[in-house]
């Protein structure tokens, strides 16, 4: 993060109350890599995680422009609690570390309930091993299921697409991907379409909106690139949204054509040779 001047007091350092809110900011980053939206996941649970506690302990002052790195670790999971420690540093200098202490509540009644036995283990298994996610491909009698809610929330309602142009016939032939998290909620999807002979096409790339920025959407990506590979395929092309050409460059495909509007939205023609 990089500390803005509206964070800085009259000491010229960083009003000690922001740390708190950087640690913040970096737990619901830690929710993103856990591929967990938080919200939609609560309501699943029927559970909520308010805070009980919060300390911080200062070390040295960030000032206006400084680049903070911040670290966020599980300490423990208690029977009805859990504790994340955040630490933030400039380069090497670590400047504060904040503990905080969420409590588990049962929903609708507001009281301690058991953290649940789900949540524990990905917690657990995603600081042991960093393994939160798993990726299922298949056809789309399989993952319909999954992938068109997401879709629909994605394309239709956020982004304003006409239904009837999110649906076609060409689903029942792609080859769909799945992300899922440890609580068995689908977070990301995407499909892969024979484009020509040797040619692979990649589209519908959707990824919760709680989740964006986690590397779910790369999870994707990579199975359909490697589900082309896997069956013969020479290169694969799509049509990518202009906001995520930076995305797809940064996983090795390049642009080709001029860009052009597709359902009132600019997109650039990439590919991929495999």
């Amino acid at each position: 993060m990089t500390v803005r001047r509206a964070e800085v007091d009259a000491q010229g350092i960083v009003f000690n109350a922001h740390y708190l809110m950087y640690a913040d900011t970096a737990v619901m980053a830690y929710w993103r890599a856990l591929g967990v939206p938080y919200a939609s996941a609560m309501r699943r649970l029927g559970t909520e995680l308010p805070v009980r506690k919060a300390a911080v302990e200062y070390f040295a002052s960030a000032r206006p422009d400084d680049r903070l790195r911040i670290g966020v670790r599980l300490v423990r999971v208690g029977r009805t609690s859990v504790t994340l420690e955040a630490a933030m540093r400039r380069e090497h200098t670590v400047l504060a570390r904040a503990e905080v202490v969420y409590v588990c509540v049962d929903a609708a009644r507001r009281v301690p309930t058991p953290v649940p036995v789900v949540l524990r283990g990905l917690l657990e298994r995603f600081e042991s091993d960093g393994a939160a996610c798993r990726l299922e491909t298949g056809d789309w009698a399989r993952l319909q299921a999954d992938a068109q809610p997401l879709r629909r929330e994605v394309f239709v309602v956020e982004q304003g697409v006409p239904e009837h142009e999110e649906w076609d016939g060409a689903d029942a032939t792609a080859v769909h991907a799945v992300v899922y998290n440890g609580l068995g909620q689908g977070i990301a999807t995407g499909r892969l379409l024979q484009h020509a002979p040797g040619v692979g096409r990649i589209g519908r790339m959707a990824v919760d909106h709680g989740v964006r920025g986690g590397g779910h959407g790369a999870q994707v990506l990579d199975g359909l690139i490697a589900a082309a590979r896997a069956r013969g395929d020479r290169e694969v092309v799509l049509n990518a949204q202009q906001s995520a050409i930076g995305f797809y460059r940064g996983r090795g495909f390049a642009p080709y054509g001029e860009p052009f509007d597709e359902v009132g939205i600019p997109h650039q023609s990439m590919r991929l040779v495999l």
